[in-house]
């Protein structure tokens, strides 16, 4: 007999199977796998609720933007920390108010643990936690310097204020940008820095 084939014989023939350590590293990476997976579908969910958000307020803006021009009035729109709402201009009495009346521009919340950080000609302005006071006042005697105005104007003749808005989730620091041209055209994005 050819010795070559007594030794090829003779070795310890490996069965089919794997061994338990095998098994367990493999469901080790797969459970990795799948924890890295979920995870990462459940931040893609909340930056799309971000994204829904934003594209939303755009659009709001946009529609009190085309009305502003329709019906040849000022509106304005206030920002503060958690929430936004729309304001109109009264010529009369010189002086803004809160839209009454009208479902689409009704004060808006952000989501649970998302807040606003607004920019102005490239300067954080710092936002109130809650909404200004806007009622209606027959004194004549007032100082125009104290009168309100609102952070971004959405003017009759078309023009809206440039800004840089951005909507941030505080758990994760994800956000996402909108901001509106000298032009007035409106963008959302996500933020440039990440």
């Amino acid at each position: 007999m050819n010795p070559a084939a007594l030794t090829r014989s003779t070795r310890p023939c490996r069965g089919g199977g794997f061994t338990l350590i095998e098994v367990l590293v493999v469901v080790m990476i797969i459970g990795i796998i799948s924890a890295i997976v979920v995870l990462g579908l459940g931040n893609l969910g909340d930056d799309r609720d971000l994204r829904n958000e934003a594209r939303r307020m755009v659009s709001l803006i946009e529609l009190a933007s085309d009305e502003a021009t329709m019906q040849g009035r000022d509106f304005g729109l206030e920002l503060m920390q958690t929430g936004y709402r729309f304001v109109e201009f009264d010529p009369l009495t010189e002086q803004w108010f809160e839209v009454v009346g009208d479902d689409l521009m009704r004060p808006r919340r952000l989501g649970q643990d998302t807040e606003f950080e607004l920019f102005l000609e490239d300067r954080r302005v710092l936002l109130a936690l809650e909404a200004a006071e806007t009622q209606r006042d027959d004194d004549d005697d007032r100082d125009l310097s104290d009168d309100y105005l609102p952070h971004v104007l959405l003017m009759s003749s078309g023009d809206i204020s440039p800004f840089e808005l951005e909507m941030i989730r505080m758990t994760d620091r994800s956000s996402i940008r909108l901001s509106a041209s000298p032009a007035g055209e409106l963008k959302v994005g996500p933020d440039e820095d990440q």
